[in-house]
């Protein structure tokens, strides 16, 4: 048998050697990748292949010297990150791990006696990890000492500013004060400021119950000649008009002087200071007793809107005998029958002579509600507001889901609180 190969190796012929002739062509498939290819494809293969073996080499003996992995570990690519073999991330693990230190050290507390001050700011925290190097466990403790360092200081900051817009607003401004000084100077040297108010033929209309009468309880006598004249400018009828304005000691003199040298006529006006009402003592009024004993606490935990509502009770303007006067009206002026009780801090715009044609059917008080309406501030006041639930007699006589009122202008039937007490006594304990 013998074997031809043709030129351009496409065929093969393959004939017998017993004498025949017995020619077999085979034809051989066209060649697709010449040795210019093959030769590039070398070379290609020995120029970029170290820039991917070396790194991973070096890496690979890097981590088995450390004993972070084992050979087989870090062969297989387990360790490396995303870019090598299709590895887990270290960083995802890096954050597993602070966030179990993290819930560690939360449910920590903070030693006091380390001797370590905490950053009070996040330079000065990345300053003092780069000085220390401390481990994942000391570093969430610095961050959370650092963290509530800042919050206490917050909340510092918060109290500081309310307690300042607390001072800002109960605080008597320089020019009330001096005008205070000025009348009560005046008080004693000049005669016609210590005139009598009313005259002895208008004494009567004191107490003359056809009349409108309006009672002001204020320390601060340029408030109470806003509220005096705006009653007097809305009023169609300021000839019916009886004023009893009440203030304490050391105001009555300025506030004296004030409306004597300030007339308000064809109105009638009278100025008392609450040392000249006998009634008023310790065991007639227990609230003053409360008042002189009360002591208020202002704490870092407070909420802003918490801290504000203890700071207004503290205000003097609440914590004042002035004003808790309202409760003691049917005393204090035992031959009125309905009178209108004034805050300091209100300009009337309308006539109010109405009022006084309010059937209030049997009720004590008549005041505008302030459990409805749009301002949930504002408008959300009801008996559990004020009072003290936990108290049995408060709890026994008194619903704390009852709306509350708005205690700047009242309307008062004196006659009809005086029998309602007379019916059913409060105790005060």
């Amino acid at each position: 048998m013998q074997l031809r190969f043709s030129p351009s190796m496409r065929s093969i012929t393959i004939s017998s050697t017993n004498g025949f002739l017995d020619l077999m062509k085979i034809k051989v498939a066209a060649r697709y990748i010449s040795y210019r290819t093959f030769f590039h494809f070398i070379l290609f293969a020995a120029i970029f292949l170290p820039f991917f073996f070396i790194p991973a080499a070096m890496v690979t003996l890097e981590r088995i010297n450390a004993n972070k992995c084992s050979s087989l570990d870090c062969l297989t690519g387990r360790r490396w990150g995303p870019g090598f073999l299709g590895g887990a991330d270290d960083s995802a693990r890096l954050v597993r791990e602070l966030y179990k230190v993290l819930d560690q050290v939360n449910l920590e507390e903070i030693p006091d006696g380390d001797g370590m001050k905490a950053p009070e700011s996040f330079n000065e925290l990345l300053l003092d990890m780069k000085n220390n190097q401390y481990d994942a466990k000391t570093f969430a403790i610095r961050l959370k000492s650092t963290i509530e360092n800042m919050d206490r200081e917050i909340r510092k900051s918060r109290l500081a500013e309310q307690m300042h817009k607390h001072f800002a607003a109960s605080a008597i401004p320089k020019g009330i004060h001096c005008l205070s000084l000025r009348l009560t100077d005046e008080y004693s040297s000049n005669a016609h400021a210590r005139k009598q108010l009313t005259p002895p033929e208008l004494l009567p209309l004191l107490s003359n119950n056809s009349h409108h009468h309006f009672i002001v309880a204020t320390d601060n006598i340029l408030a109470a000649s806003v509220v005096v004249n705006s009653v007097l400018k809305s009023s169609s009828k300021p000839d019916k008009i009886v004023f009893h304005v009440i203030t304490d000691r050391k105001t009555y003199a300025g506030m004296h002087s004030w409306f004597a040298l300030h007339s308000v006529s064809p109105a009638v006006i009278e100025v008392k200071g609450i040392h000249q009402f006998d009634w008023l003592t310790r065991e007639n009024v227990p609230v003053l007793e409360a008042i002189e004993s009360h002591k208020g606490g202002v704490n870092l935990s407070d909420t802003p809107r918490f801290l504000a509502s203890k700071l207004q009770a503290r205000s003097p303007k609440y914590i004042s005998i002035l004003n808790h006067l309202r409760i003691y009206l049917p005393e204090l002026f035992p031959n009125l029958n309905k009178v209108v009780f004034l805050d300091d801090d209100v300009v009337i715009q309308r006539d109010l002579s109405p009022l006084w044609d309010i059937d209030l059917g049997g009720k004590v008080n008549g005041a505008v509600e302030t459990c409805k309406g749009e301002d949930g501030w504002v408008m959300s006041k009801h008996f559990k507001t004020y009072f003290n639930f936990s108290h049995p007699l408060i709890a026994k006589n008194l619903d704390p889901s009852e709306c509350a009122w708005a205690y700047g202008m009242n309307i008062f039937d004196l006659a009809a609180w005086r029998k309602l007490a007379s019916e059913t006594p409060i105790i005060v304990g």
